[in-house]
């Protein structure tokens, strides 16, 4: 208190003593003509006020010429009240208790009512005695007194020279960063008497008196103008300011220095409307009327006024005078308080003032400041509530009234006057000039005035929140109510959810109508859809080249930058070159959105202006203008193929858009697509299920016609199938560089994938989705053989000799080829070659196979890896359940896989390292497209007889073995060189509809009657096989199971050891075997002796499984180790002898 007490009375002491050098020189008339009371001396007449700096070191006071003439000093108890000059204004128009104080007394008089007026000679006394406040230097030292520590933080004012007046200046212009309460008080009562003059601040009149009497806005010598007359010269100025960014012709601009006093006066007056001395004169009643309870002070008071701007009461003078305002704000931020205060802390952490790229007008901007916080918030940065809270409403004011932007003052006045004229208010005048500027013209604007509209709508930023555009949102207010309601007020996403319903029953025409002319503008910068901006940002930053991107800087286009993320949505997945899953998903959301209205694509409306003049001008219809240029893709120019080809990619990722195949295909989707067809995003699942359920019965010719169609045109370039192009980007790049066509990639990828799986790579090089979907596609393409233009081209003349009826689709031409591989040309034997390599290390790609045995996979092989899905399937081949069709099927597979060792990759792996070892002679006579015919198996079959293979290897050729015993036809070897002998001896047999082995046992028991030494040779090895391993002879170990559970139990089974156990049971009369088992195990021993008799042994091998088969086994193994003996006691007795050493010889 006791502070506030001497802040008042230092106010009080210095308003009364620092006047009087001033006062004393004022001639001022009195009622009676002898003066008044500040004697009988005549003071010059007024002068201009031109500051005057007088020499002398005693003499630094700047002083008016009124006040420089010696003059006696007064009592230091002076009051303006006491003088005889404002008498009779003050007791008309003050209090009488505000008499004692003069600051009172000044406020009360300058703050009075426009039409009240005052003496002259009062209003030369109170400016003269403002004036004295402002310059004397005894009022500074009261300042260095009050404001000790605040001048001493604030550097500038600390340097500023003492003496000169500059001090006060200083302390006035950073009183926001005053928080010393002392001295606050002191510079609030300061600043309402320097801005009640234009002239009281520091240096303006200096910078602006040219400018001042070039613009005609007033006189600037004293007494001229009254206080009233003052803030009309500053506005005349503000005014010439606003207006002269408006023209393009500036044939005398306001002066850089006049520039920047001016705005900065605006902006020292911006927290209290009191300062602006003419906007407080002009709307003091609208303040009254409007704003009654608004506090002054923080610029409330003018956000109150701007906010009832277009209410009717507001009379037309406060409202010019806001609109001035408002656009010296959108000159510089720094004119409204409260978004400089809000905001400040922001604009420092996001460096909004630090773009050296760009002069320091621009970045004061209002735009500048909204786009670079806009920028941070749309990055998921931290902006305060108060600072976001501001910017709304200054976004909402340049929606509302065009007018405060000058670029659309100046570039689109002739629009405006042309279509626009009368709408003036709430935002329609923007409005009518978006809708001219997407007209069917496009030349309907001013290319200017298109910019000013874009630079606009960027500034403000209406995508973020709908309720910016008050058009829209008074036009859309219905719809959003009813299909929008599930939003929440203001979210970005309400805009989307309109565009979603637009064409729908739910949307209204004008609705429609605001609706598109905002897209249109937002469309063209991607940063307008905040949640894309968010979702896309750092894609943007790490793909677009926006690396530190300030999205004033012009430094890439804001159309270019979501070019850029369209493309990459549709390249490649290699890190750094992708775009992630939540911005792809945004870029697809907009570019869905987008199709409904070829003008919503910038791109496709600038490229394709003249084709679609040229072949859509009857399209006028939703969807038709883009399935027209669709139509005509190969007529059209360049530039627009490449835009339309482009949207045939987008038609893979989401096919809705085709709206004719839609309805074509409407049957199908809803029986068997209706859950891919629901979901809000698709990402090619439509496609895809239509493929997949191309052969159905809800499947009409048209649809078929239509899914084929595009098939056929997706293997022209592989980014044409949506969920390929996403999966194997990163692959295609790296392995199949330069490619182009999908079938050539699906090849490329395929080889490598099998020759990994080949070599048995730990990492495969093409990842795992891109090698699911390769199966995907692989699938696909061997449904149609069409969908394979390289086999297809082989393969033609073969289709029309081999299976000229035989319908496409399905696989069905096909399994053709596959049956009839035999008659096949070289070059079509050589494709179906490589089909089936790959269709055997990956069956789930066996289109045929997938479909026949689709039920049995669900029943047996569930759980089953899609690789192993034909090991599963044959070995479950002979149940019960097994369906016939499938049974069939994989009985073909099997057949197939036994022809060359290269098809059953199971095997090769398996017999890696036995392969080279035992079969090389085979190997160096293969070739890579054509089979073996099973001379591999053969080899290791034999060796499999002899027991040296590898434990894996011995596993997978003692099944091939068991499957072969049963079924002949699984063995080339032996239906190559036996087709006649079984024709002839086992025509019956071969006949049989089920397989168990007939064959095998006729051509054995027929063994002398073969003629064929290639035959004879073939069943020689069957026998020869079957001596190594009861398992591989399926008919005697059916016959045996019994005797084996009973007195071979213990045994451990391979290696021919419960073949062993049987046999010595068979000479054991101890021993009763099953009747059948005797009978084979004695049928087997006599094709054995036969076989020996036949076939000796042809290496010590077959010699001792000759012996350890043979009923004298032990005779023959006594005899054997009898002359073993023999030879060791030999030798050990000769050599005691040879090698005796003598005594002699020892002792050495």
């Amino acid at each position: 208190m006791a502070a506030n007490r001497r802040v008042q009375l230092l106010l009080l002491l210095m308003s009364a003593s620092f006047c009087l050098c001033t006062v004393q020189g004022l001639k001022v008339p009195s009622s009676n003509g002898n003066g008044n009371g500040l004697g009988n001396q005549q003071v010059n007449p007024p002068a201009p006020v031109n500051i005057i700096r007088q020499p002398g070191p005693g003499n630094n006071v700047p002083v008016a010429p009124a006040a420089a003439m010696t003059q006696p000093r007064r009592a230091t108890g002076w009051k303006l009240a006491e003088e005889q000059a404002c008498r009779d204004d003050l007791t008309r128009l003050c209090p009488k208790h505000t008499w004692s104080n003069n600051l009172a007394v000044l406020e009360c008089l300058q703050d009075r009512k426009e039409e009240t007026e005052i003496a002259v000679d009062c209003n030369h006394l109170l400016w003269n005695y403002k004036l004295n406040l402002t310059t004397d230097p005894k009022f500074e030292s009261v300042a260095v007194e009050v404001c000790k520590s605040t001048i001493t933080e604030i550097k500038e004012c600390e340097e500023e020279e003492r003496g000169k007046g500059y001090l006060v200046s200083c302390l006035v212009d950073h009183r926001g960063n005053i928080s010393e309460y002392q001295c606050h008080q002191y510079i609030t009562k300061m600043t309402s008497i320097v801005f009640s003059d234009y002239r009281l601040i520091c240096g303006f009149m200096d910078k602006c008196r040219d400018d001042i009497n070039r613009l005609h806005c007033g006189s600037i010598n004293v007494g001229d103008k009254d206080i009233h007359s003052q803030g009309k010269v500053l506005a005349c100025l503000e005014k010439a300011l606003v207006q002269e960014a408006e023209q393009q012709d500036q044939t005398h601009p306001i002066r850089e220095e006049c520039k920047r006093s001016i705005m900065r006066v605006a902006e020292l007056s911006s927290d209290d409307f009191h300062l602006d001395r003419y906007l407080y004169f002009s709307c003091r009643d609208d303040r009254e009327r409007f704003c009654e309870n608004t506090q002054a002070g923080e610029g409330k008071v003018y956000k109150c006024l701007f906010n009832h701007k277009f209410e009717e009461a507001m009379s037309e003078k406060c409202r010019d005078a806001l609109t001035t305002r408002q656009k010296l704000i959108a000159q510089d931020y720094k004119v409204s308080y409260s978004l400089a205060k809000a905001c400040k802390a922001d604009l420092r952490k996001y460096r909004c003032n630090l773009d050296t790229n760009m002069p320091r007008a621009r970045e004061a901007r209002l735009s500048y400041l909204l786009l670079c916080l806009e920028s941070a918030v749309h990055r998921g940065r931290t902006v305060s509530g108060d600072c976001q809270g501001e910017m709304l409403e200054y976004r909402r004011m340049l929606m509302e009234d065009f007018s405060l932007s000058p670029e659309i003052v100046l570039h689109c006045r002739g629009d405006i006057e042309t279509h626009c004229s009368g709408l003036h208010r709430k935002g329609r005048t923007l409005h009518c000039l978006m809708r001219v500027g997407r007209g069917e013209k496009a030349s309907a604007v001013d290319g200017l005035c298109q910019s000013a509209l874009q630079a606009l709508i960027q500034s403000a930023d209406p995508g973020s929140d709908y309720r910016i555009d008050r058009a829209l949102n008074e036009a859309c207010e219905s719809v959003i109510q009813t299909a929008c309601k599930h939003i929440r007020s203001g979210d970005p996403m309400i805009l989307s959810c309109l565009m979603e319903h637009l064409y729908t029953e739910k949307m209204v025409e004008d609705c429609e109508h605001r609706l598109l002319e905002l897209q249109y503008f937002i469309s063209r910068d991607w940063k307008l859809d905040p949640v894309l901006y968010k979702k896309c940002q750092g894609d943007a930053a790490r793909l677009c080249h926006t690396h530190g991107w300030n999205e004033t800087s012009q430094m890439m286009p804001a159309g270019a930058v979501f070019s850029c993320l369209y493309r990459h949505a549709y390249r490649t997945e290699d890190q750094g070159r992708r775009l992630s899953r939540d911005c792809k998903m945004e870029v697809q959301r907009i570019l869905h959105q987008r199709a409904l209205d070829v003008k919503l694509d910038p791109d496709l409306q600038k490229r394709c202006m003249t084709d679609l003049g040229k072949w859509c001008s009857d399209k006028t219809d939703t969807g038709q203008e883009l399935e027209c240029l669709q139509d005509h893709l190969e007529d059209l120019v360049s530039a627009c193929r490449e835009v339309v080809g482009n949207l045939t990619e987008l038609e893979s990722e989401d096919i809705q858009i085709e709206a004719l195949l839609m309805r074509a295909c409407e049957p199908v989707i809803q029986s068997h697509c209706h859950d891919v067809a629901d979901n809000q995003v698709d990402m090619g699942d439509l496609m895809e299920c239509l493929v997949q359920n191309k052969h159905q019965k809800e499947m009409n010719d048209k649809c078929t016609v239509g899914v084929t169609h595009f098939q056929l045109i997706q293997m022209k370039d592989f980014r044409f199938s949506y969920k390929f192009k996403m999966a194997c980007k990163e692959d295609v790049l790296k392995l199949c560089p330069n490619i182009k066509k999908k079938v050539d990639v699906v090849v490329c990828l395929s080889t490598t994938v099998r020759n990994d799986t080949l070599q048995d790579l730990k990492e495969q090089r093409v990842a795992l989705k891109c090698r699911k979907q390769l199966r995907v596609e692989e699938l696909e393409m061997s449904e149609d053989i069409r969908l394979e233009p390289e086999l297809y081209d082989a393969c033609k003349a073969d289709i029309g000799r081999l299976c000229s009826s035989v319908a496409f689709g399905n696989a069905q031409v096909m399994e053709c080829l596959k049956e009839a591989k035999k008659q096949l040309s070289q070059r079509c034997h050589q494709r179906v070659f490589k089909l089936q390599e790959v269709e055997m290390m990956d069956p789930e790609l066996d289109y045929q196979l997938m479909r026949v045995c689709k039920q049995m996979i669900k029943r047996f092989c569930s759980d089953a890896d899609a690789r192993s899905m034909l090991q599963c399937l044959k070995q479950n081949k002979n149940s019960e359940l097994m369906d016939p069709k499938c049974k069939q099927m994989i009985t073909k597979r099997q057949i197939t896989q036994n022809t060359d060792f290269r098809l059953n990759p199971v095997l090769r792996k398996a017999c890696k390292a036995d392969i080279p070892k035992f079969c090389q002679p085979i190997l160096n006579k293969a070739s890579d497209d054509s089979e073996l015919e099973g001379q591999v198996i053969g080899c290791l079959k034999l060796k499999y007889a002899d027991q040296r293979l590898s434990p894996d290897c011995e596993d997978q050729i003692r099944v091939i073995l068991q499957e072969s015993a049963l079924d002949y036809r699984l063995d080339p070897q032996l239906q190559i060189h036996c087709t006649d002998e079984i024709s002839r001896l086992c025509a019956e047999e071969a006949a049989a509809q089920e397989q168990a082995g007939q064959v095998e046992e006729c051509l054995k028991f027929n063994l002398l009657k073969i003629k064929q030494d290639t035959c004879k040779k073939e069943v020689l090895n069957m026998l020869k096989e079957s001596k190594a391993d009861i398992f591989v002879d399926p008919v005697l170990h059916t016959a045996c199971a019994l005797d084996l559970k009973h007195h071979c139990a213990a045994i451990t089974p391979g290696r021919g050891r419960q073949m062993s156990c049987l046999l010595e049971s068979v000479q054991d009369k101890r021993v009763r075997l099953q009747p059948e088992c005797k009978k084979r195990l004695q049928d087997r021993i006599d094709m054995w002796s036969f076989a020996a008799k036949v076939a000796p042994a042809e290496g010590f091998s077959d010699l001792a499984v000759q012996v350890m088969t043979s009923p004298s086994k032990n005779y023959i193994l006594l005899i054997m180790a009898m002359g073993v003996m023999t030879l060791f006691l030999f030798g050990l007795l000769c050599g005691r002898i040879t090698k005796r050493v003598t005594r002699e010889l020892k002792d050495r």
